[in-house]
């Protein structure tokens, strides 16, 4: 079955960097685009970026960009997710997600697995 298993989530100070990973299995993972979601306390899940099968395009929320980088190795079967310039509003669970289609990237209804998520904590 397809498995999908984020780590590098720490408690970190505003201002630092991190980078996640997620690494896929149970599926053939350059045949699907990759998405990073994340979800704070009392939020909803929202869309962090997203980079496509062959990694050429890539798509940041308004939020993150300029201090995020999507990234994907397919011969490693993972996809990355550099965070820079960290701010306490970054805080929440990230979660990747895989999906075939190349439409609607940022609606989690289009991406039909996901991982477990892993902790980002920024503190002040």
């Amino acid at each position: 079955q397809v498995q999908l298993v984020e780590s590098g989530g720490v408690l970190v100070q505003a201002g630092g960097s991190l980078r996640l990973s997620c690494a896929a299995s149970g599926l053939t993972f350059s045949n699907y685009h990759m998405a990073w979601f994340r979800e704070a306390p009392g939020k909803e899940r929202e869309f962090v970026a997203r980079i496509s099968w062959n990694g050429i395009n890539t798509v940041h929320a308004d939020s993150v960009k300029g201090r995020f980088t999507i990234s994907r190795d397919n011969a490693k079967s993972t996809v990355y997710l550099q965070m820079n310039s960290l701010k306490p509003e970054d805080t929440a669970v990230y979660y990747c997600a895989a999906s075939s289609s190349g439409y609607s990237v940022y609606d989690r209804s289009t991406y039909p697995y996901w991982g477990q998520g892993t902790q980002v904590t920024v503190s002040s």
